[in-house]
């Protein structure tokens, strides 16, 4: 799959991998298949479709967005790492934080770190709800990704906090988006005056669509959010009716 994907992200998005880092998806392939033998890291295995539907998927921000100008990014309940390894091989200069809830998940991306020698990015056991009330993560980084963590007027909660005024906040979702794009209208207002655009992707080979959420922060998020673990599921922000 090396050259393929080689030849597909230089011509859909622009980057030029090496050879090193081709070599840096290879190992990372392997790693993910030898752990989800007893941790469950992915339910998709096959080479191509973790190529396809996991690595291409999590470099396709790079159409959106001009990694030039991005240089701190943090990844959102990471899980097995996308779309924030794939963006660090791609893009090495960037500062890579990743933040999962599962710290068995954050030993294995630790582990993932090492083995592929990545520098200036890490791996932190943490709910975002707890790491964006720190100041030294609080409205500190260009950009904020995340992987269909949870419906997006919750997923605001916790990544628009993490964002500086002026910068981005893309969620990668699934075909099916008007609705949850409607409904969090009023928490993108709230969390930092946010604008939204939807772009749509079809993976190669036409084995899945995507939507990308494209949303430029505008003003600060207030100091109470995000709330206390629990609140943002069970008590969504939404407009008062």
């Amino acid at each position: 799959m090396s050259r393929w994907m080689q030849e597909r992200v230089a011509k859909d998005f622009s980057i030029s991998l090496t050879s090193l880092q081709l070599e840096q998806f290879d190992q990372y392939y392997h790693r993910i298949i030898e752990t989800n033998q007893y941790l469950n890291l992915t339910a998709i295995t096959d080479e191509k479709e973790v190529y396809i539907k996991h690595f291409y998927d999590s470099l396709s921000i790079a159409a959106y967005t001009s990694f030039e100008q991005i240089k701190k990014l943090i990844d959102v309940g990471t899980g097995a790492g996308f779309p924030g390894i794939p963006l660090k091989i791609a893009f090495p200069q960037l500062e890579v934080l990743l933040i999962d809830s599962l710290q068995k998940r954050v030993r294995f991306l630790q582990g993932v770190i090492e083995e592929l020698q990545l520098s200036a990015i890490d791996a932190v056991h943490s709910r975002a709800e707890e790491l964006a009330q720190r100041d030294e993560y609080r409205e500190q980084f260009d950009l904020a990704v995340a992987r269909a963590v949870a419906r997006l007027n919750i997923l605001a909660e916790y990544c628009l906090p993490f964002v500086k005024v002026q910068g981005s906040f893309i969620a990668q979702k699934g075909a099916v988006i008007d609705e949850e794009i409607e409904e969090a209208s009023y928490a993108l207002h709230v969390l930092g005056k946010a604008s939204l655009k939807k772009c749509h992707l079809t993976l190669p080979g036409s084995i899945g669509e995507r939507n990308l959420l494209l949303m430029k922060k505008r003003d600060h998020s207030p100091r109470r959010y995000p709330r206390r673990a629990g609140l943002p599921h069970k008590e969504p922000i939404q407009a008062k009716r």
